[in-house]
């Protein structure tokens, strides 16, 4: 069976992503075609928030728009193997990072030398600044090395939970904590410099 992933774009973006499955010409089976549905009804509603991560991890919107929808190919072609009821969240995001990863094998994420190199450059913790604007965090947060980035866009964009985080990334959960601290302190440090150039003040004044 084949299986060809059709993106339905609003306002020049991708406002949702439609699985269609076939076998050759012949039309779709009863059991296929609720499967299908099953498939839809559960996996679509998730479509934005991939987008988001997939966005950040390519920082390019037509190859974001290819890895969500290579990850719901994968994602429908792994479905009969999905038990019904467990963290389907988090299952589509391992594989959106398996996807990924994938396609840039010379490149894994291996971050244990990066993260005791960021551990020299990060001991001082800013204040967090005040009034800064959403597009400012999001700015301050593009500054951050992405394999910090990504569980702070997980957990405080996303909102993912840290077991959902260690899934998705295939990670142990104290990990991804480490990260997360370390993502956030490196953010509040961006944003403490763009807040002192740009005059404003921070909590601690």
């Amino acid at each position: 069976m084949s299986v060809d992933i059709q993106r339905v774009k609003g306002n020049g973006r991708p406002g949702a992503v439609r699985a269609v499955a076939s076998e050759g010409s012949s039309v779709l089976t009863k059991d296929k075609d609720q499967r299908l549905e099953e498939f839809e009804a559960v996996a679509l509603g998730y479509a934005d928030q991939l987008f988001r991560v997939a966005l950040r991890l390519v920082r390019d919107h037509g190859r974001a728009e290819d890895l969500v929808q290579e990850t719901y190919l994968q994602a429908w072609r792994s479905f009969h193997r999905f038990e019904l009821g467990t963290n389907l969240r988090a299952w589509l995001f391992r594989i959106l990072f398996n996807v990924h990863y994938s396609e840039r094998r010379q490149e894994h994420w291996q971050v244990a030398s990066t993260e005791e190199a960021m551990a020299e450059t990060i001991a001082y913790d800013p204040p967090t600044p005040q009034h800064v604007t959403e597009e400012e965090v999001l700015s301050a947060l593009e500054r951050v090395p992405r394999e910090f980035q990504v569980p702070v866009v997980l957990a405080d964009v996303e909102e993912l939970s840290y077991k959902e985080i260690a899934e998705a990334l295939r990670i142990p959960v104290g990990t991804v904590m480490s990260r997360l601290h370390r993502g956030r302190k490196m953010l509040r440090t961006e944003l403490a410099s763009y807040a002192h150039a740009a005059g404003y003040s921070t909590t601690a004044e």
